[in-house]
């Protein structure tokens, strides 16, 4: 069997935790800031976990993760 290519576009916007999920950087944090309040924007700081509805796709996208 040949090696599988891993989803580069997803390897650079996801990473997979210790317990096997993976997280994510919040959008709406790059511009257009002035509008944004700043309990939005602090709200946006932290990482998120992907729903575990999507983590099936995911994983095909990052075999190697």
């Amino acid at each position: 069997m040949p090696k599988l290519k891993t989803n580069r576009g997803a390897a650079k916007r996801f990473t997979k935790t210790a317990s096997g999920r993976y997280k994510h950087r919040q959008s709406h944090r790059n511009h257009i800031l002035t509008k944004k309040s700043a309990k939005r924007i602090r709200k946006l700081r932290h990482m998120q976990l992907i729903d575990k509805s999507d983590e099936k796709a995911l994983a095909q996208l990052l075999p190697y993760s």
